[in-house]
């Protein structure tokens, strides 16, 4: 990519918590890139201003259903952030010569059916363009800081990341109970419940592969379980009660193993309500990466809207959304000048804020 290219043309593609943070962030400090296109799902965005949809100021770039439309529009990239995805929508985005980023899928390509890598490959090809599946985590905590911390390592005995989280505080109940399955009953949970569980369960898995064949770990097996504890006594969450004796707690482990050796393990410790059992890992809220190995080394992570300022409670709670949309979004200048094909955490370069302070954006450095 040369400087003449800037800015960048861009298609936001879904406009959920994520879509609305990257169609915001481009609007208000990302002079490298231009809005050209907007993709909604809802039959009340449709006709709806790019702007008013981030509540800024009118673009004059109306929202559609019509996914041939959107394809149609001259865009170096598309940020493709819908709540299911679709590989058949992301191979007719790459065919038509359009870059992907994107936070639903693709995290690792390699690990996909052989028939879908082949066929995701081959879009990218005629395309002569990339995919990239990054976010939070999936993405970031559990591809780049891995790796990150991996270089500061000799030798590597295992690889854990624990995540901790209690979904009481999270607006969207149709996530939490018709896809989570949270107040269901505890013998009908399981990775295959349902479609979503099942997908979310698959993009775990993954990053376990990532890890391991990024840090050759030769591993054989990728396997998911789950325990589902039920509540003590009801709970009302917004508009939805979770009555005692349904399920207000899954603890998820994706584990890899080379033979009976457990060497990479991502873990899922979810409840609703409050309730933590006492036999489940006690991790502090957030995520907790530990690398055993010579040497062993242990961080912490968590999101907030602010660690000095008073804020309300919606807006920590939002902040994981900010930081899931951003990792995508801080990537499109690298993707768009990556060679054709699907590109991981371990082929980029590092991604950093493209606004950072503030003082000179990269848009001002490229044309220095």
């Amino acid at each position: 990519m040369t400087k003449r290219d800037l800015p960048l043309k861009v298609i936001v593609w879904g406009t959920g918590s994520v879509g609305t943070e990257v169609l915001q962030t481009i609007l208000d400090i990302r002079d490298d890139l231009e809005v050209v296109g907007v993709r909604v799902y809802s039959d009340e965005k449709v006709g709806v201003d790019a702007g008013d949809l981030a509540k800024r100021s009118t673009q004059g770039v109306l929202a559609t259903t019509n996914s041939d439309d959107i394809i149609a529009l001259d865009a170096d990239c598309v940020i493709y952030t819908p709540r299911k995805a679709s590989l058949d929508d992301v191979c007719a985005i790459l065919e038509s010569g359009k870059n992907v980023v994107t936070t639903a899928f693709l995290f690792h390509p390699r690990r996909l059916d052989p028939a879908d890598l082949a066929r995701l490959t081959a879009a990218c090809e005629k395309g002569g363009v990339s995919v990239h599946g990054s976010g939070l985590n999936p993405g970031n905590l559990s591809a780049v800081l891995p790796l990150a911390l991996s270089g500061m390592t000799r030798s590597i005995e295992k690889v854990t990341l624990q995540e901790r989280a209690d979904w009481s505080v999270y607006e969207s109940t149709e996530i939490t109970f018709n896809n989570m399955c949270f107040g269901q009953p505890v013998e009908s949970i399981s990775p295959t419940a349902n479609e979503f569980l099942a997908f979310n369960s698959s993009l775990f898995s993954e990053m376990v592969w990532f890890i391991a064949d990024s840090l050759n770990a030769d591993i054989d097996t990728v396997t998911a379980d789950v325990e589902a504890i039920a509540a003590m006594e009801d709970h009302q969450i917004f508009d939805h009660l979770l009555k005692a004796g349904t399920t207000a707690g899954q603890h998820w482990r994706w584990v890899g193993r080379r033979g009976d050796e457990e060497l990479v393990e991502i873990e899922a410790l979810w409840t609703v309500g409050g309730e933590y059992p006492g036999h489940w890992p006690k991790p502090q809220d957030g995520w907790t990466l530990t690398i055993e190995g010579d040497p062993s080394m242990q961080v912490h992570f968590i999101s907030l809207a602010s660690f000095t300022r008073e804020v309300p409670l919606e807006d920590h709670v939002h902040a994981a959304s900010v930081a899931t949309a951003m990792q995508i979004t801080n990537a499109i200048q690298d993707v768009c000048a990556a060679a054709p094909g699907p590109v991981t955490a371990a082929d980029l370069p590092l991604i950093r804020s493209y606004g950072g302070f503030g003082n000179t954006p990269r848009a001002e450095l490229a044309s220095r």
